[in-house]
C-alpha cells in the first residue's frame, strides 16, 4: 500500500485499480463528491486582495457525460468481468445491441457506468467494518442509490442524509419546489461498522422543558428506570413498594453512560449485581429522582452538564460556506469543512485512512488532516492538486515532499514534455502544473469553453500577490510557454511591467516583477531583453531583477521566483491552529 497523506493527479479509475497504491480492504472511510451530471460548466471564479471577484476565470471542468468509445468500452469491461448483479443492473439500464434498456445509452447512462466502475473499485479498497459516503443530488440520486444497493447490496445501506446547501431559495417564481439540497448516501463495507454518534447542542426550549428538576448538583430531568426488554424475575419484582408497569421490567443504562464522577463499582462488578441492588446503590448516591405524588414511578436523575447534547438525525440544515467567509476559496463545488468534520469524526476514529477520489479543492483531505486522520486524494487536474497543496501549506503548514507526497506530477523535463504534448488539455495541464511551482494563482478563460481565450489577463497566466514595505498589494505576473520561445515574447512581458493591466492599489504602474517560465532553454536575446527590464527596489528586503526567466529545469531543481518574502496566491483559507484558538477564546 502506498504512504498514506499522498495526493494523486490522474484518473481516478486507473490508480484504484493500481493494487500497488490500493490494496483491497486498506481504507478505513471513503468520501466522494463526484461531477452530478448537471450539464453545467463549472467556472473557478478567484478573488483579489480586497475580496472581490477577478476579471479573469477559469472553467474547471464539465460535469455532462456522452456516451462514445471510452464510455463502450467500459461498460464491456464491467460486463464481463463483474459480479452478476451488477451485470443485470448495466444490462436492464443500457441494454444490448438489439433492445434498448430503461435508459439507453445517452448522457445518464454514461454517467452511471462510470460511477459504477468507480464504486467497485472504492468497495475493494473499503474495509468490511467501515463506510463510504457518496455526494450527490437529485439529479441522480436515485439511480445511485440503485448502483450502491448493487455493488454494497441493499442490506448495507444506513443512511441517506439530506444537507440542505442554501439558506435561501435562488428560484423565485419558479413553476416547481425550488432546489435547495444535495443527498448523502452512507453505506457500510459489511455488517459492523465504525460509529461514533455525533451530538448538537439543546435549544433553549428543549432544555427549559425537559430538564425541569434541580438540585445541589443542577438541573436534571427525570429519565425512566424501566424498559419492554425482558430480565429475570427480580426485574418484574417490586423495588421499594414499587412495581413497574404492566409489561416493562426495571432497566438501566449501560455502566458507561452514568457520568464518570459517579463513584459506581467497576463495570465488571456491576455487571454482578442484581437490578434491586444497583437501584439502591443509586438511590444511595442521590441519582433516584421520587415523584411527590404517591405511586408514581421514580426515575434516574439525568443531569444537564453530563448530558452530551441531543442527537444529530439525517437533516443537516445549519452547515454552510457563506460568500465572504474566510473559509471560502473561490472553488466551484467547494463543500463546507464542517460538513466534512461531521462525516470524518462520525465514522472514523484517530489514524484511520481517508479517501476522497474526486478531491476538487482538498476539503475532505483539509479536515481528515485536522482530525488527526491519515488521508488519500486523488483528482484529475493540476488546477484541484495545486490548489491542495497551497491550501495544505496555508492551512496546516505541510509542503508537499517533505510532510506528504504528489504522484502523477512531472518529476523531471521528460515528464514536463510528455504533459505538455497530451492530446487532451495538454497545454492547460502543464500551464496548471507549472504555475504551482512559483505558487502563482492561474488566470484564465472567462467564457464556458475549457480551453477557454485569452481575455482581461492579455496573455498572462498567472499572478502571486505580495505586500510591499508599504503594505501595499503588489503584483508578480507570470507567463507560462511549453513550445517555442523568442526574444519578442519576452519583449511582450515587460510591457506587462509597463502597463495598466495590473494597476497595483489604484496605481497605472502595472505589475511589479514578471516571469516568463519556458520549458525550452532562452536564448541570449531573450536573456538581455530580461536583464534590461532593471530592477524592483525595496527598502526592506532589497533589489530583484524585475523580469526574470525560469526553466521548468530550474524549477525541478529547485529555483524559485526572486521577489519579497510577504506573498501569497489563493485566496488563503485560515489556518487550523488559529481556528483553534479563536474557538477556544469563544469557549
Amino acid at each position: 500500500m502506498t504512504h498514506t497523506n499522498t495526493l494523486f493527479y490522474g484518473d481516478n479509475l486507473t490508480l484504484l485499480r493500481d493494487r500497488a497504491y490500493f490494496p483491497d480492504a486498506s481504507v478505513d472511510l471513503v468520501y466522494l463528491d463526484p461531477p452530478f451530471n448537471s450539464n453545467r460548466s463549472y467556472n473557478v471564479l478567484f478573488r483579489d486582495e480586497s475580496g472581490r471577484d477577478s476579471d479573469a476565470q477559469i472553467t474547471a471542468f464539465e460535469d455532462s457525460w456522452h456516451w462514445g468509445r471510452g464510455t463502450e468500452d467500459l461498460y464491456a469491461d464491467l460486463v464481463t468481468g463483474s459480479d452478476e448483479r451488477l451485470v443485470r443492473l448495466l444490462g436492464a439500464l443500457v441494454g444490448g445491441k438489439d433492445e434498448t434498456g430503461l435508459l439507453g445509452r445517452n448522457q445518464m447512462s454514461a454517467y452511471l457506468v462510470m460511477m459504477a466502475a468507480r464504486l467497485a473499485e472504492l468497495h475493494r479498497v473499503l474495509r468490511p467494518s467501515d463506510s463510504l459516503y457518496l455526494h450527490c443530488d437529485p439529479t441522480a440520486s436515485h439511480y445511485l442509490k440503485l448502483v450502491l444497493d448493487t455493488i454494497f447490496g441493499e442490506w448495507n445501506f444506513r443512511s441517506e442524509i439530506i444537507w440542505k446547501r442554501h439558506a435561501h431559495s435562488h428560484s423565485l417564481g419558479a413553476k416547481q419546489w425550488p432546489a435547495i439540497h444535495d443527498v448523502l448516501l452512507m453505506y457500510s463495507g459489511g455488517d459492523t461498522w465504525v460509529w461514533n454518534t455525533q451530538y448538537e447542542q439543546y435549544s433553549e426550549e428543549y432544555v427549559k422543558q425537559s430538564f425541569r428538576y434541580s438540585d445541589e448538583r443542577g438541573a436534571y430531568q427525570a429519565y425512566p428506570i424501566t424498559g419492554a426488554r425482558p430480565g429475570g424475575p427480580e426485574a418484574y419484582a417490586a423495588w421499594r413498594g414499587i412495581r413497574p408497569s404492566p409489561g416493562r421490567a426495571w432497566a438501566l443504562p449501560r455502566h458507561s453512560l452514568f457520568p464518570k464522577w459517579l463513584d459506581l463499582p467497576p463495570e465488571k462488578e456491576w455487571r454482578e449485581l442484581g437490578v434491586h441492588t444497583k437501584l439502591d446503590l443509586l438511590d444511595n448516591l442521590g441519582m433516584i429522582h421520587w415523584p411527590k405524588k404517591k405511586g408514581g414511578q421514580p426515575t434516574l436523575k439525568r443531569y444537564l452538564n453530563d448530558a452530551p447534547g441531543k442527537i444529530m438525525e439525517g437533516v443537516w440544515t445549519e452547515i454552510g460556506v457563506r460568500v465572504g467567509t474566510k473559509e471560502r476559496l473561490g472553488y466551484p463545488t467547494q463543500k463546507p469543512l464542517a460538513l466534512l468534520e461531521r462525516i470524518i469524526r462520525a465514522s472514523s476514529n484517530p489514524g484511520d485512512v481517508v479517501l476522497d477520489p474526486f478531491c476538487g479543492c482538498g476539503t475532505a483531505i483539509d479536515a481528515a488532516q485536522g482530525l488527526e486522520r491519515r488521508w488519500l486524494g486523488i483528482d484529475v487536474t493540476h488546477l484541484s492538486v495545486a490548489l491542495m497543496k497551497y491550501r495544505l501549506q496555508d492551512r496546516h503548514n505541510l509542503r508537499a515532499g517533505r510532510d506528504y507526497r504528489v504522484i502523477g506530477e512531472p518529476q523531471d523535463l521528460a515528464g514536463a514534455r510528455n504533459l505538455a504534448e497530451q492530446e487532451q488539455d495538454g497545454r492547460y495541464q502543464f500551464q496548471w502544473w507549472a504555475l504551482s511551482l512559483v505558487g502563482a494563482r492561474p488566470l484564465g478563460s472567462t467564457g464556458s469553453s475549457r480551453r477557454g481565450k485569452k481575455g482581461a489577463d492579455g496573455g498572462v497566466d498567472g499572478v502571486i500577490h505580495f505586500l510591499d514595505e508599504n503594505k501595499r498589494a503588489q503584483r508578480v505576473v507570470v507567463q507560462v510557454k511549453s513550445g517555442k520561445v523568442s526574444r519578442r515574447d519576452i519583449g511582450d512581458l515587460r510591457g506587462r511591467l509597463q502597463g495598466g493591466v495590473y494597476p497595483a492599489s489604484g496605481e497605472a504602474s502595472g505589475a511589479a516583477i514578471a516571469v516568463f517560465i519556458t520549458l525550452e532553454p532562452p536564448t541570449g536575446p531573450m536573456q538581455q531583453e530580461a536583464i534590461s527590464a532593471g530592477h524592483y527596489e525595496s527598502e526592506i528586503w532589497g533589489r530583484f531583477p524585475r523580469l526574470q526567466i525560469l526553466t521548468i529545469e530550474d524549477l525541478l531543481d529547485g529555483k524559485m521566483v526572486e521577489m519579497p518574502t510577504e506573498h501569497g496566491t489563493f485566496r488563503q483559507a485560515p489556518r487550523a491552529r488559529e481556528e483553534r484558538d479563536a474557538q477556544g477564546r469563544l469557549l
